[in-house]
């Protein structure tokens, strides 16, 4: 019985006609693939030492030296006394020690108060103009003026707004109210502090506005609608639904707020005209006035070097205790 094999097919595994090979585009090697993220990263790396790392530097540096109003225009000449400035600025018991004690503790106070009532605003604005209504467009720019207002123009204007004679805030509340009996004074004593505040709440708040409204995009209406059918009214619906989804914004909005405000100078500084009264004398305005008012610089860097250091150990501990809740509830 004869048997006849077959050729395999040669055509099995050669490529159609008319038809081309294709092989994977490969990435381009070389130096000039390797150097252009460092190329793009090159103008942001420049100015962040520029403005940030050089000065920081400069400022411990400083820190170490009695750079006086002797030595300013030669620094080699100022004597290098390592830690001595850091020893009479914080020496609790000196007159100095005490003053800066003092801003310290306005300064927490201003910082916590504007960041709550801030935070107060901005979500009940956020969770009023959460819902669609004609004139929710107008509110919304309405609310975030002072926010994309200048500083200097905003604060300048609550100047002018708060002077004892011809304010606008006395004229009102003295001349066409009849609230007061006499005209007080908002930039000085006591209700300097509070002026401070109303003024920083008013600058800060949109910014919360604006970072929470974001937050509730993203909150599923079926949550809302299955907590209505459950019974649940606003302010139960608030508690466990729109704060529970809002934890993740609040907890970086928070921590901005209380870095923005401890650290502010521009408020206070154009308020008061760069000499705030004791009531409202924030560490950012101390430490500008022991540097360019005494001319003792090294003891300004020092302030302000121990200031970074407060900051960056309370960032990192309310950093660590927020990630440890989080793993907790997880």
């Amino acid at each position: 019985m004869a048997t006849s094999t077959t050729a395999p097919d040669a055509d099995r595994h050669e490529p159609l006609a008319g038809s081309s090979a294709r092989t994977p585009a490969r990435r381009p090697r070389g130096p000039r693939r390797s150097l252009l993220p460092y190329l793009l990263l090159a103008p942001a790396v420049v100015l962040e030492l520029a403005i940030h790392v050089v000065p920081m530097v400069v400022g411990v540096w400083m820190s170490l030296l009695e750079l006086t109003q002797f030595h300013i225009r030669n620094w080699s000449t100022a004597p290098f006394i390592g830690l001595e400035n850091y020893r009479a600025t914080l020496d609790f018991n000196s007159a100095a020690g005490r003053e800066l004690l003092h801003s310290f503790w306005i300064t927490l106070a201003y910082s916590v108060l504007s960041v709550g009532f801030a935070w107060l605003l901005g979500i009940a604005a956020a969770v009023v103009l959460q819902r669609p209504f004609r004139g929710r467009a107008i509110l919304r720019a309405l609310f975030l003026t002072p926010y994309a207002l200048p500083v200097y123009a905003a604060v300048i204007t609550w100047s002018f707004l708060l002077q004892r004679d011809t304010g606008l805030v006395n004229h009102v509340l003295v001349d066409q109210l009849g609230v007061l009996g006499e005209r007080p004074f908002w930039l000085i004593g006591d209700n300097s502090f509070w002026s401070l505040l109303i003024v920083s709440v008013w600058r800060n708040w949109p910014f919360a506005f604006l970072c929470l409204m974001a937050g509730l995009q993203n909150v599923p209406g079926e949550l809302y609608e299955a907590a209505a059918i459950d019974g649940a009214g606003f302010w139960r619906r608030l508690r466990s639904v729109t704060l529970p989804m809002l934890r993740p914004v609040n907890l970086v909005l928070l921590l901005v707020l209380f870095l923005w405000t401890f650290n502010d100078f521009n408020t206070p500084y154009v308020l008061f005209g760069g000499s705030a009264p004791e009531q409202a004398d924030l560490i950012s305005i101390h430490i500008y006035r022991s540097s360019f008012k005494t001319w003792d610089f090294g003891s300004g860097s020092a302030m302000s070097v121990a200031l970074l250091l407060f900051l960056l150990v309370v960032s990192a501990a309310y950093l660590l205790i927020t990630n440890r809740r989080r793993d907790d509830n997880a």
